[in-house]
């Protein structure tokens, strides 16, 4: 291997079709088999695809063209799966809409996308109906778990853009006209991520790098891949670009089964693994220590589970011990990020597992490790960059931003902030995100290295870390911590200092603690390093 950081995937046939010419491919091969169960209900694929053309068709009627924005606002459900291959079927962009969002926030995407059709659970609707841009929508579609729409009364259904989807699922419509689309020109999914300027920013995924991507992870899990008799638990959300590509799209190519739960709550996750006896569950480092850590999960059959793929936010070795050691599976590291849809690296079945890597690069795809000043020259193996990759699956930019878009995509080249390493074996290590490394006496402290370190103590549960202001040092490290037992803070503080002070630098030992009983986390259970950053700032 040459002495550059600078490797290229196997060999990949980027397919050159739609995400609907996916749908219609499986329902060909596989029409009676289950696509999705939902607490206790089955629908098969035949009965997906007819749901597909309904909803495309009510789209159609209420002004839907390709190219318009659809807003999708809705947890794990049926009714997000067939929205998300509806919009597909008319050429429609779909922007994702984080349920958890507040009202200014919808209120953003709804207007920086420009969407004119909104799609989201009822309870959701009647928080968030007073807004401006809901009432200019063409159309609110409300989505309920049961036959009626739950907190909306009918006097409210009657204002002039509320539309309940049982109802329009029994409308008769016409068919709309077969739209072509160009897989590689025409974006299918706004994925809206944060921005270095704050302003979250709209990734434009095109059906190419959607599919494109499907097909890679695919790949990657080699002999063991997903065939049509496997079942995949869908807890990791779909509105995330890691759920839409890893669990549903994933499913979909191979006419596999998505086991659909709108939220992951432990006691519900077992059950339904006792159940459905899923074999494949991607999930995020979140999941697999809940699982690792709860006391009865063996007698809930979870050695059913195969495969496991852990995405979202880096997964601590001595997690993914604990998990495998209690359900007898392999988990497969990975990395990816929404401007990518998102798998750029992964671990492979079969090959050498070196903890702490995220794993060779995808096929067909090209990755490196570029300088952190100018991102022009490749360093050498083993020394630290900035991790950038060129394939298929990278974005077409940013959703009216060509100036985040030209800093970003550099001749076809995803510059993506973290800073990493690839050795010897082309095996690639996330060291941190370029803008999380504290910088401490004039020492660059990277926090995964730190956490690593606090994740091995057996008595801690969580941990993350941040550099706080210090006068004396510039920034100085702080850790936040969840105990698996309570305890005196001062004599866990002291415990602490002594583990890190026996297995790390001095400068990278952390000089403040912060115990609590959770940490704030994202909707697919990544821990918001930036919100507790926010905290310990504020006046």
């Amino acid at each position: 291997m040459a002495n550059i950081s600078k490797i290229t995937g196997e060999t990949f046939a980027c397919p050159s079709y739609s995400i609907f010419d996916v749908l219609q491919n499986t329902v060909q091969q596989y029409c009676e088999h289950t696509a999705m169960i939902f607490f206790g209900k089955d629908i098969t694929y035949r009965v997906f695809r007819q749901k597909v053309e309904q909803i495309a068709a009510v789209l159609y009627d209420k002004g839907v063209r390709k190219g318009d924005r659809v807003a999708v606002m809705l947890p794990n459900c049926p009714e997000y799966v067939i929205s998300f291959y509806a919009c597909a079927r008319l050429g429609a962009i779909l922007v994702q809409v984080n349920p958890m969002y507040v009202q200014s926030e919808v209120d953003f995407l709804l207007k920086d996308s420009d969407a004119i059709v909104w799609i989201v659970l009822d309870q959701l609707y009647s928080n968030l109906r007073e807004s401006d841009h809901v009432r200019q929508l063409r159309a609110c579609i409300l989505v309920g778990f049961a036959n009626h729409t739950k907190g909306i009364d009918d006097t409210k259904t009657a204002v002039q853009n509320v539309f309940l989807w049982q109802q329009e699922m029994q409308r008769k419509l016409p068919t709309p006209p077969q739209t072509p689309i160009d897989p590689e020109a025409d974006v299918a999914v706004l994925q809206y991520t944060g921005g270095t300027t704050g302003r979250s920013k709209g990734a434009m995924l095109t059906h190419q790098n959607i599919v494109a991507n499907a097909y890679q992870s695919l790949q990657m899990l080699g002999k063991e891949k997903i065939s049509a008799e496997d079942k995949i638990l869908t807890v990791v959300p779909l509105f995330h670009v890691y759920g839409m590509t890893a669990a549903m799209n994933l499913a979909v190519i191979n006419g596999a089964a998505m086991i659909l739960l709108p939220r992951f709550q432990i006691d519900e996750v077992l059950q339904t693994i006792q159940t459905y006896r899923p074999r494949f569950f991607p999930g995020v480092p979140t999941m697999y220590m809940a699982i690792a850590n709860h006391p009865n999960a063996g007698d809930y059959g979870v050695d059913c589970i195969d495969i496991c793929n852990s995405g979202s936010a880096p997964l601590p070795y001595e997690v993914m011990k604990q998990f495998e050691t209690k359900t007898g599976a392999k988990v497969l590291e990975g990395y990816g990020l929404s401007e990518a849809s998102p798998v750029t690296h992964s671990m492979r079945f079969g090959q050498e597992r070196k903890p702490g890597s995220i794993g060779m690069v995808a096929p067909g795809t090209e990755a490196g490790i570029v300088d952190v000043t100018e991102g022009k020259n490749f360093v050498n193996v083993g020394e630290l960059g900035e991790l950038v990759v060129r394939g298929p699956q990278v974005m077409k930019g940013y959703w009216n931003m060509p100036d985040e878009t030209a800093q970003t995509l550099r001749d076809g080249w995803l510059y993506t902030g973290d800073i990493a390493r690839m050795d010897e074996d082309g095996y690639f290590y996330i060291v941190d995100r370029k803008k999380d490394m504290i910088l401490s006496s004039g020492y660059n402290v990277y926090p995964r290295d730190v956490e690593e370190v606090l994740y091995k103590h057996p008595n801690v549960q969580e941990a993350v870390v941040i550099g706080v202001p210090d006068a004396y040092r510039g920034e100085t490290v702080k850790a936040f911590v969840v105990m698996r037992q309570k305890g005196d803070k001062n004599e866990w503080e002291a415990e602490l200092d002594r583990w890190c002070r026996a297995h790390l630098a001095p400068y990278k030992v952390p000089r403040m603690y912060e115990f609590r009983d959770q940490l704030p986390k994202t909707a697919v259970g990544k821990i918001l390093r930036r919100e507790l950053r926010q905290e310990t700032s504020a006046p």
